[in-house]
Parts: structure tokens; C-alpha cells; sequence
């Protein structure tokens, strides 16, 4: 595309077609898994979006540029030395040359420009606890506002503040939409969360809604998706939070902190919930892109 963006073929392909394209994060294959299973979880996620008919763009910085569309051996570079990306770390890691794993909000900086409506994740970034001290918002939330971007994932990370995220997206005018729920998943949890804004129960509903929000003008949209398993954890999350306070972990690194500390406290079974959760998220996005593309 340019010195700065290289989009691959089949992407490009894709999209110079108006055909379904999804994006999908590098930070989830870096940082959220411990090796070699994040990889094995980006593969998957493409696997899903190719199955259900859309074409996976798997974005992160390799080699000085922003890559949209990976191979399966430059997957494999994004390892826990990646430097975490979100839209504001995105020149400055290009221009540098380091290695750079996107998150969700520099995913949706990128897609943003290249016309990419639709993402796949397993959960935003939002209100951390505690807040206003420390004063920590996800830059995701800032970039849903500037990105028309349709992301499916199953809600807010579960370490954050819920309903103040909740909060949050409202002032921020973001739709969240409950696929066949009426209220918010709790990331590992399939339901307890606030009440969303509207439920749809296929995907054609989410991408006629999309549509008419985008006419509209409107940002980014969140489709939440509860997770395939459901699995208790609150106790264990107050846990792990709480354990990264008390041992200084801070910024960008609370989140691989604390899903390390609850796959290992689990003995595994939360690091199961997540893969299924991110790869049937992915699904879902590949199947609303499908369902936008044929209106």
C-alpha cells in the first residue's frame, strides 16, 4: 500500500472486491498465551475466518512495517518479546523496527485505514479497577470512537471494572450488542454482566444494524459473544488483581499478568475458556462480514 503499510495479496484481493475481510490481533498470539499455544491460537482464529468464507488479515509490525496479512511462519515470530502496539506505539515501532504485536486498538487504528469493518477478539480493553487512581483507560476504547469497525469479542477483560467500562462506552456513543444475550459476558463468564444495548440473534441483524449505525455516521460497534464454556473465576480474578498490586505490576503489563496468573491458578482450564472464546469470536466476525457484504 505504501512505505509504511503492506496489506498481502489475498487481502488486497478482498477488499479491492468489497468481499468479508476480519482482522485479527498479534497480542493475543505475543502476550495472551504462554508459547507455543499463542500461535496455535492465531492459527486457529484464521482457520475459522477461512472456513466460515472471509478472508483472516492478521496485523502486527515486522521488519519496519505495518503488515495486514501474515504468513504462517511470520505468525510465529510474534513471541513474548514483542513490544505491545496500541495506536499510539504503531509509527514509532515501524520506524524503529522492532517487533510490534497489535492490540485491539491498534488493530482498529490500522483497519481504519485500510477499510477493514470487521475484527475478531477475545475481549477489549476498557476500565481498570480502582479507577481514577490509577487514571487507567484502554486506549481500545478511544480508538472504537474513531474506527467504524464492528470488533466481536466476549466482552471486557475480566480483570477490568465492568460496569464502569459499561459506563464508559455509553459516553463514548459505542453500540454493544448481545449475540443471542441480553447482557454483557463476563469474558470467561457467559452471563452476570450489565444489560446491553440490543440483542441480535443472527448475524445478518448485527450487519444490517452495522450498516445503518455507519450510515448514521456512527464510531465502532462491539458485538459480544458469550464464551463456548462458561467458567466461574470472579474469586480468582480478585486473586490475581490483587496479586499484580501488590508485587508493582503496572500499565500494559497487569493484563499478561494476571491471564498468566489465572492459567497456572486454574491448572490450564482458563487458557481452554480463552482459546475457544477468541477462535468462536473470529468465527462470528467472519460470518457478520459475510452477512454485510451480500446486503
Amino acid at each position: 500500500m505504501n512505505d509504511l503499510i503492506s496489506v498481502s495479496d489475498d487481502v488486497r484481493t478482498a477488499l479491492d472486491r468489497g468481499g468479508p475481510v476480519v482482522a485479527l490481533e498479534t497480542t493475543i498470539v505475543a502476550h495472551g498465551f504462554p508459547a507455543p499455544h499463542g500461535v496455535e491460537v492465531g492459527l486457529e482464529m484464521e482457520r475459522a475466518v477461512t472456513e466460515a468464507g472471509a478472508t483472516p488479515a492478521t496485523i502486527g509490525v515486522l521488519d519496519g512495517r505495518i503488515r495486514v496479512g501474515v504468513t504462517d511462519d511470520e505468525l510465529s515470530r510474534f513471541d513474548s518479546t514483542a513490544r505491545k502496539l496500541g495506536p499510539r506505539d504503531l509509527a514509532a515501532c515501524a520506524v524503529s523496527g522492532e517487533l510490534g504485536a497489535t492490540t485491539v486498538g491498534g488493530v482498529l487504528t490500522v483497519a481504519r485505514v485500510v477499510g477493514i469493518r470487521f475484527m475478531g477478539t477475545g475481549g477489549i480493553g476498557g476500565v481498570h479497577r480502582g479507577y481514577p487512581t490509577p487514571p487507567d483507560v484502554s486506549a481500545d476504547l478511544v480508538a472504537l470512537v474513531t474506527a467504524p469497525v464492528l470488533v466481536a469479542c466476549s466482552g471486557a477483560k475480566s480483570l477490568l471494572d465492568i460496569p464502569a467500562t459499561m459506563e464508559h462506552l455509553e459516553t463514548l456513543g459505542i453500540p454493544v450488542l448481545g449475540f443471542r444475550t441480553d447482557t454483557l459476558p463476563l469474558f470467561y463468564e457467559a452471563a452476570g454482566g450489565p444489560a446491553v444495548n440490543q440483542r441480535v440473534d443472527d448475524a445478518h441483524a448485527a450487519a444490517r444494524i452495522a450498516a445503518a449505525h455507519w450510515q448514521l455516521g456512527g464510531c465502532g460497534l462491539l458485538l459480544t459473544n458469550p464464551p463456548p464454556e462458561s467458567l466461574e473465576v470472579a474469586e480468582l480474578v480478585e486473586e490475581a488483581v490483587a496479586t499484580a498490586a501488590r508485587e508493582g505490576v503496572s500499565g500494559q503489563a497487569v493484563t499478561p499478568f494476571v491471564l498468566a496468573y489465572l492459567h497456572e491458578k486454574s491448572g490450564g482450564r482458563t487458557r481452554e475458556v480463552n482459546r475457544g472464546l477468541a477462535v468462536a469470536n473470529a468465527r462470528l466476525a467472519a460470518e457478520v462480514s459475510i452477512a454485510f457484504a451480500a446486503l
